[in-house]
């Protein structure tokens, strides 16, 4: 990924006090029983999952809110502790109005929907027609000196690739492993947007297979004849900025287009300049999509600091509180996913507010947030994407965002784990006892030192190994959209395991110990943060990471 190698011990820091500082007061008062009370509350059965849209999912908030309350935080917003935002789902329309045509040369070929193209979930409604055009990966970086529009592209209709040039490079600029923001479908469809495209076709090389079609397969996997259990959502503030027609289209019509296989079209797009201008390729499509808005809602309460000019700043205490939900057979309890971060949450306010009633209140503010559909699809952390988009507070008086997800087991990776481990080297649950993932760390050297500082005395293992790794994680959960508009941010994370995304993370499996250890060392930090007499920098990337950095 894009970011400065870290040297422990080579930078020098802007902010004071980066040795071990005193006990955090009050730090005392997180314990084991309180937290695993709350887990076992919040993950369990009544509460069914948790799922975005839900009655349980709807009562959680509340729930979360009153502890908010009960311990005396103020609100941010308007609307009590809830920060609200929309969802849009998606179904199809009719497939009358949903086609293509391509026109070559006097001659027409009608497409098949889920059979040859089919519309994504965030594109507009509507009909267009124009000349096809192939601009690579469709990224615009000027940052990066990437310009995938060298020719103008007014009432064309443009194709580019899924995905961003280097996917496989730990020392690309586009993030190195971890597939960044440029990547964006959503991204990618505004820009081609904004520079007068009539609409965009989306294409992924890898349909193309050897003597069979896997791209129907794709389409009935994205849009399937009876609605999935966990639907795919977008964020309504996105969505609606979207008013082209955007489709996936399979790659054989794109060879024929294009004169040149799926293939070299994905080799001639990692470099700039892969524009090319079909010759007597024109297409047709129309998309016809049915909406519906489904309302969301995070919950955040604020603890006031005590400084008249440093309360204006504030340091971010996070996590999320949904999961997949429930069918008729199984829960899906997601108490590590992620119970264990709301639960950590609430015991940090809850000794801040301690404190605080004590005389030793903070000088900074400290925000609590517990984000809602960090789980949903597409993409996923949409509550925390919706707080960036639309802040109760302003993003460039955030000191720091601590996010806490999966904090209560050890990381397990069997040898034979499946996609969901997919970029993580096999490993014990034994050989991570008393371990802890930092992610993020590499944006923000100073964050991660006082990081160290505050674990001294709690003796944690701090990893620092996935910032630059295929797996993801680093964009995984809600610090991401704070990375993406340079806020310092630490991902504190125990690791995925086998029982992660199944109906076997329950609250008995979670070890409390653990996890109340991490939940100080958090506490710890973010206490340090508040009090600091400056912040910690977001630095621009410089160097690559080397992968799997510790």
């Amino acid at each position: 990924m894009r970011c400065v190698f870290y040297f422990a011990l080579g930078i020098t820091a802007v902010i004071s006090g980066l040795e071990a500082q005193p006990p955090a007061p009050q730090i005392e008062s997180i314990r084991r029983d309180q937290l695993k009370a709350d887990v076992f509350f919040l993950a369990g059965d009544f509460f069914r999952g948790r799922l975005t849209g839900t009655p349980e999912y709807r009562i959680a908030a509340e729930y979360l809110a009153s502890r908010f309350e009960r311990l005396g935080l103020k609100p941010l917003a308007q609307d009590g502790f809830f920060h609200r935002f929309d969802l849009v789902l998606s179904r199809l329309g009719r497939d009358s109005d949903n086609r293509i045509t391509l026109n070559a040369a006097g001659r027409s070929k009608a497409g098949k929907l889920l059979e040859d193209f089919y519309p994504l979930i965030f594109s507009a409604d509507g009909e267009a027609e124009g000349r096809l055009v192939f601009a690579g990966y469709g990224i615009v970086a000027p940052k990066l000196g990437w310009n995938d529009y060298s020719e103008s592209i007014k009432d064309d209709i443009v194709v580019v690739l899924e995905g961003e040039p280097g996917a496989d490079d730990p020392k690309s600029p586009f993030d190195g492993l971890v597939t960044s923001e440029y990547a964006n479908a959503i991204s990618k469809t505004l820009e081609a947007q904004s520079r007068g495209a009539s609409a965009i076709v989306f294409v992924n090389p890898s349909h193309r297979g050897k003597g069979t079609r896997a791209f129907p397969a794709s389409a009935r996997a994205y849009w399937p004849e009876k609605p999935p259990h966990l639907e795919r959502y977008t964020l309504a503030s996105r969505a609606e900025r979207v008013r082209i027609p955007v489709l996936q289209l399979d790659p054989v019509w794109v060879e024929q287009a294009f004169g040149k296989t799926a293939g070299e079209l994905k080799q001639r797009a990692e470099k700039p300049g892969a524009f090319i201008r079909s010759e007597n390729q024109s297409l047709r499509v129309a998309v016809a999509l049915n909406r519906f808005i489904v309302e969301d809602r995070s919950v955040v309460g604020l603890l006031e600091g005590g400084d008249a000019q440093q309360r204006q700043e504030a340091v971010f205490v996070t996590a999320h509180y949904d999961h997949n939900g429930a069918t008729a057979e199984q829960i899906f309890p997601g108490a590590d996913d992620n119970a264990s971060g709301s639960a950590a949450v609430i015991e940090i306010a809850e000794a801040f507010v301690l404190a605080a009633q004590s005389g030793q209140r903070p000088k900074r503010s400290v925000i609590f947030a517990i984000w809602g559909s960090e789980e949903r699809c597409c993409g996923p952390l949409l509550g925390s994407w919706a707080w960036v988009e639309n802040p109760d507070w302003p993003l460039e008086k955030t000191v720091a965002v601590l996010n806490m997800d999966m904090i209560g087991r050890n990381e397990e990776v069997p040898e034979t784990g499946g996609s969901k481990f997919n970029g993580l080297k096999p490993q014990t649950a034994q050989s991570n006892a008393g371990s802890v993932n930092l992610l993020g760390w590499s944006y923000s050297p100073e964050l991660s030192r006082m990081a160290d500082a505050a674990n001294r005395k709690i003796d944690l293992r701090l990893l620092r190994r996935y910032d630059n790794n295929r797996s993801n994680l680093l964009r995984r959960s809600d610090q991401w959209p704070f990375l993406q508009r340079g806020v310092p941010s630490l991902f504190v994370h125990t690791g995925l395991h086998p029982d992660y995304h199944t109906p076997y993370d329950r609250p008995e499996r979670i070890d409390y110990s653990k996890m109340e250890r991490i939940t100080r060392f958090v506490y710890q930090l973010s206490w340090d943060l508040a009090n600091a007499d400056g912040r910690p920098r977001f630095l621009s990337p410089r160097t690559i990471l080397p992968p799997e950095a510790e």
